[in-house]
C-alpha cells in the first residue's frame, strides 16, 4: 500500500512539473490565444491610453496581468485583485477582452507593457502566455508661450530684445516663428534645455526688434509649433508697452509781437507727440517757478500719441519787457524737455516803433 502511494505522489509531481515545462502548455491548450495588437502606441501626457488585450479559446486556471517592463524589474500595471487608481478595464468582468484604460497619464508612464497569462504553478503563478508589448510612447504639449519685453522702455530707433518661453514639451522638436503684426520677423534658432525631470524641455527663443514711433500701435506675436498641437499657440506683445516716445516742446504766445504795457499776454505750452501720455508741466520766469498754468488733458492722436497744452497767462508790466517764460516737461521720469517764449513790452506812445515779441522758440 505505502508503494503504491509513493507511485501516486511521483506520478502526481511529474504531471505538475511536465504542466510547468516550457512549451507543454500550447500543447495542453492548443487553442489559446493572446492578442495584444497594437505594437506601439502614441499618447498625449493628460490624455486616456487605451491598451487592447483579448484572449480565446481555452487556457489553464491564472490570472491574466497587464506588466510593464520585462525581466524581474516589471511593475504590475493592472491585475483583478488589488487597487490601480487611474486604471480600468475596458469592459466589465466577466469577459475575455482584457483592453485597459490608463487615464491622466503622465510623462513617466511611457515604456513597453505586456498582457500576461499566468497559470498556476506549484509556489507561485507562472507566464503561460505573453503578450508581444506595446510600447508607449508620452509626448506632452508646450505651455502657453510667455513673451517679455526690455525691463525699461525704450525710444524709437532703438533695437531692443523680446523673449518668448515655453516649457513642459515633449518629444524635444519644437518651432517658433515671429511676426511683427503681419511681417516675419528673422530670429536665431530657439535654445532648448531638458527640464529638471529629463523627460520634457523648455526653449526660448529670442528676437531684435528696432522700434519706431509708429510702433505704439505695432504688435509682435510668438508662434510656437509643436507635434502634439493640431494649430499653433500664440503670444502677442503690444510693444506700446516698451516704447517710449519723447514729446516736442515749443512755446507761443498770443497775441504775438510787441504788447503795451498792462496788457496780457498768454504763452501756450505745446507738448506734443509722445507717449505713454502723461507728463508733468512747470513753468519758470527768468529761472524762478511761477504758479501752475492752465493745461488741458492729454488728446490721443490718430497715430496713437499724445497731445497736451498748458497756458500761462502774463501781465505786460514795463518792468517785464525781455522777461524769459520757460516751459518744462517732465515725460516717464526723463530729464525735462524745454521751451521758451520772451516777452517784449513796449510804451503806448512808442509801441508801432518797438520789435515784436519773440513768442516761439525752444531750448
Amino acid at each position: 500500500m505505502t508503494l503504491v502511494l509513493k507511485a501516486m505522489a511521483l506520478t502526481c509531481l511529474v504531471l505538475l512539473l511536465l504542466q510547468n515545462a516550457p512549451g507543454v502548455g500550447a500543447q495542453m491548450y492548443p487553442d489559446f490565444k493572446l492578442q495584444q495588437p497594437q505594437s506601439s502606441v502614441v499618447v498625449i501626457k493628460g490624455d486616456t491610453l487605451t491598451l487592447n488585450c483579448t484572449l480565446s479559446g481555452s487556457g489553464p486556471v491564472g490570472a491574466v496581468k497587464w506588466v510593464k517592463g520585462s525581466g524581474s524589474d516589471n511593475q504590475t500595471v493592472y491585475e483583478q485583485k488589488g487597487s490601480f487608481p487611474r486604471v480600468m478595464r475596458a469592459v466589465s468582468a466577466p469577459s475575455n477582452d482584457f483592453t485597459i484604460r490608463i487615464s491622466n497619464v503622465s510623462l513617466e508612464d511611457a515604456g513597453t507593457y505586456y498582457c500576461v497569462k499566468f497559470r498556476k504553478g506549484i509556489v507561485d503563478d507562472v507566464v503561460f502566455r505573453k503578450g508581444g508589448g506595446t510600447e508607449v510612447s508620452v509626448h506632452a504639449r508646450p505651455s502657453v508661450p510667455v513673451v517679455s519685453g526690455p525691463s525699461h522702455r525704450a525710444v524709437p530707433g532703438q533695437s531692443v530684445p523680446f523673449t518668448c518661453s515655453a516649457k513642459e514639451f515633449s518629444p524635444r522638436d519644437i518651432k517658433v516663428k515671429w511676426l511683427k503684426n503681419s511681417t516675419l520677423v528673422r530670429a536665431e534658432p530657439p535654445h532648448i534645455t531638458p527640464e529638471l525631470s529629463n523627460s520634457s524641455y523648455r526653449m526660448s527663443s529670442t528676437v531684435q526688434v528696432k522700434l519706431s514711433e509708429d510702433d505704439v500701435r505695432s504688435e509682435l506675436t510668438c508662434k510656437v509649433q509643436h507635434r502634439t498641437l493640431a494649430a499653433p499657440l500664440r503670444k502677442t506683445y503690444a510693444l506700446h508697452q516698451a516704447l517710449r516716445v519723447p514729446p516736442s516742446v515749443s512755446v507761443v504766445a498770443a497775441p504775438s509781437g510787441a504788447v503795451e504795457v498792462n496788457k496780457t499776454v498768454n504763452f501756450t505750452c505745446r507738448v506734443q507727440g509722445f507717449y505713454p501720455g502723461a507728463v508733468t508741466v512747470s513753468w519758470l520766469e527768468n529761472g524762478t517757478v511761477m504758479n501752475a498754468g492752465s493745461s488741458t488733458q492729454p488728446t490721443e492722436t490718430s497715430r496713437g500719441l499724445f497731445e497736451l497744452n498748458d497756458t500761462v497767462t502774463v501781465q505786460a508790466g514795463e518792468e517785464k519787457s525781455g522777461s524769459r517764460f520757460t516751459c518744462l516737461v517732465v515725460h516717464e521720469d526723463q530729464e525735462p524737455i524745454s521751451g521758451t517764449g520772451i516777452l517784449r513790452v513796449t510804451a503806448p506812445a512808442l509801441g508801432e516803433n518797438n520789435e515784436g515779441l519773440i513768442g516761439d522758440s525752444s531750448e
